[in-house]
């Protein structure tokens, strides 16, 4: 019931000409490609042996990777892995092998091979001493339960998974768990009680901590809105999914969110826009293999087509995702593209065509609702069940507990006893120990003053080299310049065409000097950070009037995006100078006839600001000295500006005060984008104000 085996010379041959012919599409792909050049160096080690079990479990792992991209992939290097697992009766390697076969068997909608092998993994893992695996092997078998519409067997297997994920503290596949349940009752249109396990992964993903997995929980969340016609809770969520899964390329999550919010469009009679968020979900699922997926993608698309009155094209999509239904015996999907044929038929007056879908959607209909109500009681059933079980062992474990008190108690006597003697010996202990904290605490006094003094004694450093080097020299050659027209080696006309350069300089100083006060004050410990309630576009229309002149003598276009009404809740000093100093540094960095945006996203809690040029760009070398505190890293600027390499590193400071953080995205000869957030006003901090 699950693909043969191959012998391991032919295994090898086939894994071979499987990471040849897959090593550029596996390009795009860092996770893939980092495990083909690990297999690879490990077949080029002269000491290779192809049962090791490194080896086999990155075979494994590749497969895994394989999943939704390439299913004869997935086939090959599992066969292989269970091959060789089972020449070395190597357990985790054979349940792990199992556990991908099940995967392929269940994407091609091969069920009962699906459960087979997903049980084979479930038997294994009973005596074998990993809670991980055993837990990993019943959420898929319960899944595939599911698949087939046994919701009383999935529903048991989830439950007795919870209980071990609970007992060993295993969170994550915990979140897993209550999520499928989640799916399961979404399936009965029973919304509250799904909505009841959502919130409970909601918690169990915020112990977590990972971006994907809260993502993941939203997308799912904003489907199930849409459902129940909740579409603002719906776009709310998939709207905060997208960007993770597009940051980090999770291309199948990535398509179900936008099929999502192409269903979401759909439910508000949006249709254009849904068509638009379907053909982004297309394009993506062009990369992947999930047929279940793109049944519903294809029924959606063929929907917001009928209402666009694309009949010729609703019918493609429909009839596709038709198709796929039948192939893989997926009911839901039957029913729902059976009825827009039906629909589309009857519209073109093809009234035998459409009398026989109407059959088929009838047929289709009358046995889920049926099979619904049974799997609804099913569930409802084995849930009372386990939770009689569960009271019952309760009670069991109650009157054990009765039977120890009495050993309890005579083991507290001896402990009191005993904590009383150590109270003694720890007495004696403490009083040596006081007396050493003594001499640690003075030792330790002692080093935090002399760091104190070098810090103090770098920035008196830092602050002459700085005002000897870029200071000195701008103001030696004004007073060069005075000199020779006082004394009349220099006419009025030439020297009032030095003005505009002397103008420069002299605006370079100011900026400089300004840089080095707000610097020197933070270094001394005398900066205090005052918050307010502060219009950003205030800011930055003044900081943009006063360099316009710098600007227009370069010919470079400035442009601001920020709203009018976006407040922030900042020191407005502390903005103003970091706004200044990345305005100032694209300038210095951008050539004649270039482009500054600067522009701000308004997100739920805080304010992501951005400053883009078109400039000369930076290296990796170049980003990573940038914020450094005791960095004195300083470029020329495309016309020869001079600057102090301490802009960024006020900025820095500043950005962190505002409890916010700052960071740049840049590549040579394609200019720069500094990014940092600071909190939003919202009426908390308002009402603070």
């Amino acid at each position: 019931m699950f693909l043969p085996f191959y012998s391991s010379k032919g295994g090898i041959i086939c894994i071979v000409a499987l990471l040849l012919f897959t090593n550029s599409v596996f390009s795009q792909t860092s996770k893939r490609d980092s495990l083909l050049f690990e297999i690879n160096l490990q077949r080029k080690a002269k000491d290779f042996n192809l049962k090791d079990t490194v080896y086999i479990n990155s075979l494994i792992h590749l497969a895994f990777e394989f999943r939704y991209h390439n299913l004869d992939s997935v086939a090959v290097l599992s066969n292989e892995s269970l091959s060789l697992s089972e020449e070395v009766d190597f357990t985790k390697g054979k349940i792990e092998s199992y556990i991908n076969i099940g995967g392929f068997y269940s994407d091609k909608g091969k069920v009962d091979k699906a459960i087979f092998n997903f049980n084979r993994a479930y038997e294994l893992s009973h005596n074998f001493n990993n809670p991980k695996l055993k837990v990993e092997s019943l959420i898929e078998l319960s899944t595939e339960y599911s698949h087939q519409g046994n919701y009383a067997l999935a529903l048991e297997g989830y439950l007795e998974a919870i209980e071990i994920a609970e007992e060993m503290n295993l969170t994550i596949l915990l979140s897993i768990i209550n999520e499928n349940i989640a799916d399961l009752y979404l399936t009965q249109k029973d919304y509250d009680e799904a909505m009841f396990f959502f919130k409970k992964v909601k918690r169990l993903n915020e112990d977590i901590g990972d971006p994907i997995f809260t993502a993941e929980t939203m997308s799912n969340m904003a489907s199930a809105y849409a459902d129940m016609n909740e579409l603002e809770h719906a776009m709310f969520n998939i709207n905060q999914s997208i960007p993770v899964f597009e940051e980090k390329r999770i291309i199948d999550w990535l398509a179900y969110c936008y099929e999502v919010k192409g269903k979401i469009y759909l439910k508000k009679g949006k249709n254009k826009w849904a068509l638009y968020w379907y053909r982004q979900s297309e394009m993506l699922h062009e990369q992947i293999q999930d047929n279940r997926g793109k049944i519903a993608l294809l029924n959606g698309m063929a929907e917001a087509s009928l209402n666009l009155k694309k009949d010729s094209i609703s019918e493609v999509y429909a009839q596709k995702a038709f198709d796929i239904s039948k192939k893989i015996d997926f009911k839901e999907g039957i029913e729902d593209s059976s009825k827009l044929l039906y629909q589309l038929n009857k519209k073109q007056n093809n009234f035998q065509k459409a009398l026989s879908y109407l059959e088929i959607y009838k047929t289709m209909s009358d046995s889920l609702a049926l099979s619904d109500n049974q799997k609804a009681l099913n569930m409802l059933k084995t849930k009372m069940e386990y939770d009689q079980q569960k009271q019952q062992l309760i009670l069991e474990n109650e009157k054990a507990l009765a039977k120890q008190k009495t050993y309890i108690y005579i083991f507290i006597v001896i402990l009191v006893i005993f904590f009383v003697i150590v109270l003694i010996v720890r007495r004696n202990e403490q009083i040596h120990k006081k007396l050493n904290k003594e001499l640690l605490s003075k030792k330790k006094d002692l080093e935090e003053k002399q760091h104190y003094l070098n810090e103090l004694n770098q920035t008196k450093n830092k602050l002459f080299s700085i005002i000897g080097h870029d200071l000195r020299g701008p103001i030696g050659a004004f007073q060069g310049l005075l000199k020779l027209f006082k004394e009349g080696e220099m006419t009025k006309k030439e020297f009032l065409n030095f003005v505009p350069k002397l103008k420069v300089d002299i605006d370079t100083i100011s900026f400089t000097l300004n840089n080095l006060l707000f610097w020197g004050q933070s270094q001394m410990n005398g900066s205090t950070t005052t918050p307010a309630v502060t219009n950003l576009n205030a800011i930055v229309e003044e900081n943009m009037s006063l360099l316009s002149e710098i600007a227009d003598s370069k010919s470079i276009t400035l442009m601001n995006r920020i709203e009018p009404d976006c407040q922030i809740w900042s020191d407005p000093n502390q903005i103003d100078i970091i706004i200044r100093n990345l305005l100032s540094n694209a300038l210095k960095f951008t050539p004649n006839n270039g482009q500054i945006i600067i522009g701000a996203i308004q997100k739920l809690k805080n304010c992501e600001i951005y400053v883009k040029d078109n400039g000369m760009g930076m290296s990796e070398e170049t980003m990573g000295k940038l914020f450094q505190k005791d960095a004195n890293h300083t470029t020329y600027g495309t016309n020869d500006e001079k600057g102090t390499g301490l802009g960024l590193s006020l900025c820095k400071e500043m950005v962190e005060k505002n409890q916010g953080k700052i960071w740049v995205n840049s590549a040579l000869g394609h200019g720069s984008s500094f990014y940092f957030t600071i909190p939003r006003a919202t009426e908390h901090y308002k009402r603070s104000a």
